[in-house]
């Protein structure tokens, strides 16, 4: 699977799992950790861990799981599938951290086409 067609189906889980506010940056140029981060929150603790528990088990149906995962305890879980990072927040911890911000160098990617509509 490529980091697009990566990238392409996290976004696609997340939002059938009523992730908020989902967001994909290109990363590739800016730093050799990965090709994009997918940032995303959750309503509640219950459900960013839930998000992430969700994403972990369709993508593993795919044959792709994470590297490793980090923050299940805490507000910004963290899911290494390589090629893409994915961030899955608790509102107030994604304020706080910003890392849209922090990126912004990075190229936004259009993933209208990838959610529904709410």
């Amino acid at each position: 699977m490529t980091p697009s067609e990566l990238m392409n189906e996290i976004v696609k889980i997340l939002d059938k799992k009523k992730a908020i506010d989902i967001k994909a940056i290109r990363t590739t140029e800016l730093t050799i950790v990965s090709d994009y981060f997918i940032i995303a929150s959750g309503t509640s603790v219950t459900h960013t861990r839930s998000l992430a528990d969700d994403l972990e088990f369709e993508m593993g149906k795919l044959g792709v799981n994470p590297h490793n995962i980090e923050g299940r305890a805490t507000g910004w879980i963290l899911l290494d599938y390589g090629s893409v990072l994915v961030h899955i927040f608790q509102a107030e911890m994604r304020e706080y951290y910003n890392l849209e911000r922090l990126w912004s160098d990075a190229q936004s990617v259009d993933i209208s086409g990838l959610i529904t509509e709410a």
